[in-house]
């Protein structure tokens, strides 16, 4: 039972327990052992404090550990490469080297959802990485040929955060124009994509009343 984490959690090893256990029953003649994959060594949960016991049924692997090796060995896997802001910790030299990561990931054999799929992880650790700088800056560093805003990051990070915005300024503008929300109205904002908002918002003089902006409550 593989568990990979991204982030640190107290209660990661206890999942792969629950799945040992219960796959166990299911094939009592079986030796189960659980796989935690971690970024770094630091993100291993402390308890079960057995957990680190050589007898324990959990094998533990801190990829900060093993993947710096494997860049060095296979400078061209592009599965290594999108862990760049991992093995690389000077921001400089991946700076220079990100249009290069890129290129390993668009120009290797892979099957066209495998590289789709890598090319969002890569983009999203340089969002990560790169906070104080704008989108146009790191589609600039990536040398993208697809326009920034059409990227799977980007509309995840920044669309994401439009949205809820918007959906911000819709609650005041209603709680204005009508009175207080009921909590259908509000459920219904908060769900709405930013088109949506936007013709809301447009319409949100016209309207008599909420039902007749936004709808009824849905069921």
């Amino acid at each position: 039972m593989v568990e990979f984490r991204g982030q640190h959690s107290e209660k990661a090893w206890y999942n792969p327990l629950t799945k040992i256990g219960l796959y166990g029953e299911e094939h009592p003649h079986r030796d189960v052992v659980g796989v935690g994959i971690f970024l770094r060594e630091q993100d291993r949960p402390r308890f079960p404090r057995w957990a680190d016991q050589v007898e324990a049924p959990l094998l533990q692997v801190a990829l900060r550990c093993v993947l710096p090796d494997w860049l060095v060995r296979e400078p061209d896997n592009p599965y290594v490469a999108v862990f760049a802001q991992l093995l690389i910790d000077d921001d400089g030299d991946l700076r220079a080297r990100a249009q290069g990561l890129w290129r390993t990931v668009q120009d290797e054999s892979l099957a066209p959802e495998v590289r789709e799929i890598l090319g969002q992880v890569l983009e999203f650790w340089f969002f990560e990485r790169f906070r104080g700088l704008s989108a146009k800056e790191i589609w600039a560093m990536l040398n993208l040929v697809t326009p920034i805003q059409e990227t799977k990051a980007y509309q995840s990070i920044f669309a994401e955060g439009e949205a809820k915005a918007k959906a911000r300024t819709m609650k005041r503008q209603v709680a204005r124009r009508f009175g207080p929300s009921p909590g259908w109205a509000e459920r219904q904002i908060d769900a709405a994509a930013v088109a949506q908002l936007d013709i809301w918002l447009d319409g949100i003089f016209d309207a008599a009343n909420v039902e007749n902006l936004i709808g009824p409550a849905s069921v």
